[in-house]
């Protein structure tokens, strides 16, 4: 059995609350903060499984997507 990892909805201040097996990890603004994380959890290579529903449950909102300002292009 994988731990859950649950990425949260975004915040008022624009990031997301990341828990892996119910420990608060951060408050991630970007895929790699989440990324990150998981690194300093023991998960090295966890970039892969940000798209990975055995792994990870995506809360609320848009999967990778931080609540920030969206970037338009002119």
């Amino acid at each position: 059995m994988t731990v859950r990892i649950v990425i949260h909805p975004p915040a008022d201040n624009a990031g997301r609350r990341v828990h892996i097996g119910g420990t608060d990890l951060g408050l991630a603004r970007s895929d790699m903060d989440v990324v990150e994380f998981l690194r300093r959890a023991g998960l090295p290579d966890a970039e892969p499984l940000l798209d990975d529903p055995e792994w990870v449950e995506w809360r609320g909102g848009q999967p990778h997507d931080y609540g920030g300002p969206s970037i338009s292009s002119a």
